[in-house]
């Protein structure tokens, strides 16, 4: 790739692969994989696009002396107009390590909130757009300036250097260097593995009637004794896992007092038991025939994860939904 007409292959491979790495992660793949694939998303790649809309020329080593008339100096000047490709690849790793994050503050601000699809869509626009711009500057850069990568001849690291100020020994900064970078992708690797979740949790709840200027409640609160009724509930799942759930319906005479309820008499009307995968919504249609008569009625909806106890009651349900009703 030293041909001059080639300039520009680097930002179009990292375009490609930027494209060809989303698309990965957007298509399910998982573990080592996974890992292998988010790396270079969010360590290397947009990073190297910013260094390179920054630093569209080439390296020199040229020197300008300093007007000892004006300074009183005699030392010349390293004038150098570009980066050596260790700096690139250093500074692109330091940039994507900036840029992730401030992708991720952004993303948070949205609608949708902070996802893995709006932080990697996020990175990947970023990387492209940053492309783009440092091909442009490039283009605008003068053909002997402008920095060509190499495939040959290129030193991954610091190498010695001698100019007219002193001799130095790169061995400890490329040893700091490696170690570094293993460390970064060793807890790059271990963040993409061991990406956090939220904390389950499952939503219960009774379907409700349209509300109006006439609607008293908004459920069925009139039922008569004797006569089958139908109560729709409504579980969301948010467990991170498949979930079995049982319903139960419990038909409860009771008093209100002030320091709270006193359950008289209590009846099981309906149980059931549904699966829920993770993500997904199920609606459940409950029978209930009430056989009780009095007065000060409710129905106690319970909502247990597995099987539920002998015992049904508010305090050891894992959703409980209390309805007053009245018995005709």
């Amino acid at each position: 790739m030293s041909d001059n007409h080639w300039w520009f292959f680097d930002l179009a491979v990292v375009i490609a692969v930027t494209g060809t790495l989303t698309f990965g992660v957007f298509s399910g793949v998982d573990g080592i994989t996974r890992i292998a694939v988010t790396i270079p998303l969010v360590l290397f790649l947009p990073g190297y696009a910013l260094v390179s809309a920054m630093f569209p020329d080439k390296p020199n080593d040229n020197y300008q002396s300093f007007d000892e008339e004006k300074t009183g100096l005699g030392n010349p000047l390293l004038a150098s107009g570009g980066l050596e490709t260790i700096e690139r690849l250093v500074l692109s790793v330091v940039f994507s390590v900036a840029l992730v994050p401030a992708t991720a503050l952004i993303a948070s601000a949205t609608p949708r909130g902070l996802t893995l699809g709006m932080v990697l869509s996020g990175i990947a626009l970023l990387t492209v757009a940053l492309s783009l711009i440092a091909i442009g500057s490039r283009y605008r850069c003068p053909p002997e300036q402008r920095f060509v990568p190499r495939l040959s001849s290129e030193p991954l690291f610091f190498t010695q250097r001698q100019n007219a100020f002193r001799r130095t020994n790169p061995r400890p900064y490329n040893i700091a260097l490696v170690v570094a970078l293993i460390l970064l992708v060793a807890s790059g690797g271990f963040a993409v593995a061991n990406s956090p979740e939220h904390d389950g949790f499952t939503e219960f709840s009774v379907d409700t009637e349209d509300v109006t200027g006439e609607t008293d409640t908004m459920y069925e609160s009139t039922y008569t004794t004797g006569q089958p009724n139908e109560l729709q509930t409504t579980i969301t799942n948010q467990e991170n896992e498949e979930r079995t759930y049982t319903t139960v319906v419990l038909l409860e005479q009771v008093s209100y007092e002030d320091d709270g309820v006193t359950v008289h008499e209590t009846e099981e009307l309906a149980r059931e038991s549904t699966t829920v995968a993770d993500g997904e919504t199920q609606q459940q249609t409950l029978n209930v025939t009430p056989s009780m008569q009095g007065d000060e009625f409710r129905l106690t909806v319970l909502l247990y994860e597995g099987d539920p106890p002998s015992d049904p009651t508010t305090e050891n349900a894992y959703r409980a939904i209390n309805l007053p009703i009245e018995l005709e």
